[in-house]
């Protein structure tokens, strides 16, 4: 049952401050801290300077790939509740975790059921799995019905392509929280109008 979302990938103050106060907020806000490949990439002179604000409701999500010692010691005092973490091994993300006292959202990229299965070997790491597609800064799907009939023992937060106007009932029955970022832009900028279409969708979808 969808309860919530993460909106990802923000880079701008007016639409931060516009998400945070928004009477639906989402539980989540993703930033991307070491992944230059995405254009929504930020570096730590601007994610400092972004997440320096109040959050009110809202959970902070540092999104990292493959992180090392550098990257997690610049971000280490910054306004973060989570790490989200993609192509660690379960002892990296484990001394993460222990090190940096972090909730942790265990990211798996998902081209078949083998992929799917990994999640096992987190089970007593992670706080939340997510399942995402291997392009994930290009937004490229995956197959979402992979999930279907698997008993999961944490809260499952699916992406891949997820636009702001879908059916999100296509997604009750294998997720908890529905992440979501390519789909809220508009010419690679997150666009307002799109933002307040999904947001109003979710709480109707949780009411």
């Amino acid at each position: 049952m969808i309860t919530t979302s993460k909106i990802c990938g923000i880079t701008n103050q007016e639409i931060l401050n516009f998400i945070i106060n928004h009477p639906m907020p989402p539980k989540f806000i993703g930033f991307i801290c070491n992944y230059k490949k995405s254009p929504r990439y930020l570096n730590i002179e601007k994610l400092r300077k972004l997440i320096n604000v109040e959050k009110k409701s809202c959970k902070f999500v540092a999104v990292l790939v493959k992180p090392n010692i550098e990257i997690l010691e610049k971000i280490k005092d910054l306004n973060f509740d989570y790490y989200q973490i993609y192509d660690c091994n379960p002892d990296e993300t484990k001394l993460i975790k222990k090190k940096y006292n972090k909730k942790i959202i265990s990211a798996f990229t998902i081209e078949d059921f083998k992929d799917v299965e990994k999640f096992k070997l987190y089970k007593n790491i992670s706080d939340i799995y997510l399942f995402d597609s291997k392009g994930y800064e290009k937004s490229e799907s995956f197959n979402h019905s992979l999930l279907k009939n698997i008993q999961f023992d944490k809260e499952v937060m699916i992406a891949g392509n997820i636009q702001f106007d879908d059916n999100l009932e296509n997604f009750a029955e294998i997720a908890d929280i529905i992440d979501i970022s390519g789909g809220l832009e508009t010419s690679g900028i997150k666009d307002i109008s799109k933002i307040e279409i999904f947001l109003n969708k979710v709480n109707e979808l949780k009411t």
